[in-house]
């Protein structure tokens, strides 16, 4: 079984990496057990399926995410899911970083994952994690 980190940010942010398909699979599954259809859903998955156009204009603009629309009564409502996506190409391998918005449960994210036959561990970012690392060991 494959495994994937899940990475929860200091703003609860949470973001995974997979290759285009598996992202695809991963959003219409989530936005399907929140019984959400948003602005953003459906740019995210344009923004997948067409992820070669989208890489080029992410490269030529100099960015590192692809950021979808997203409707401000969406916003308001609390029904947006994908925050940004990071389109990554290494050689003919291409993969996603979804980004979900911090008010995503982490619980479906990785229920989600599992069903897509994924083994999932998940990373917790804090100041205090940050601090750690940064601080040499004392002994």
């Amino acid at each position: 079984m494959p495994s994937v980190t899940l990475e929860v940010d200091m703003g609860r942010y949470k973001s995974v990496a997979l290759p285009v398909d598996q992202a695809e699979k991963l959003i219409i599954e989530v936005s399907k057990r929140l019984n959400v259809s948003s602005k953003d859903v459906t740019e995210a998955l344009r923004i997948v399926r067409n992820f070669d156009e989208f890489y080029e204009y992410q490269q030529k603009k100099f960015k590192d995410y692809v950021v979808p629309d997203k409707d401000v009564s969406d916003m308001i409502r609390g029904a947006v899911v994908v925050d940004s996506l990071k389109l990554i190409k290494e050689g003919q391998e291409r993969s996603v970083v979804v980004t979900f918005d911090r008010r995503v449960d982490e619980d479906i994210i990785v229920k989600v994952l599992r069903s897509l036959g994924y083994d999932v561990e998940v990373k917790r970012f804090s100041l205090d994690h940050m601090f750690m690392r940064s601080k040499p060991q004392q002994k």
